[in-house]
């Protein structure tokens, strides 16, 4: 779990663009490299503790094979009936 203030926006910025790669046609494997980049990224500019960025990937890569969290959401329109 993620107590960290700036671990959560970071695991949140993540989460949200790998919902948008999904919707774009992404996969697993393309998903991951860019997570994997991602976190490179927090490693080398040491923007948050090497323990949090350990903890943000255990729990981002999680995210990525938990497949409840790329299921297609069916937006049902209801239909208007005027008469």
């Amino acid at each position: 779990m993620l107590t960290d203030a700036l671990t959560i926006r970071h695991y949140q910025k993540l989460t949200d663009a790998l919902v948008e790669m999904w919707n774009r046609g992404y996969r697993y494997e393309e998903m991951r490299i860019y997570l994997d980049g991602y976190l490179t990224s927090l490693r080398i500019s040491k923007a948050i503790e090497p323990f949090l960025i350990n903890r943000l990937e255990e729990e981002t890569t999680r995210y990525i094979y938990d497949p409840s969290n790329f299921e297609m959401q069916l937006q049902t329109q209801a239909t208007v009936d005027y008469y």
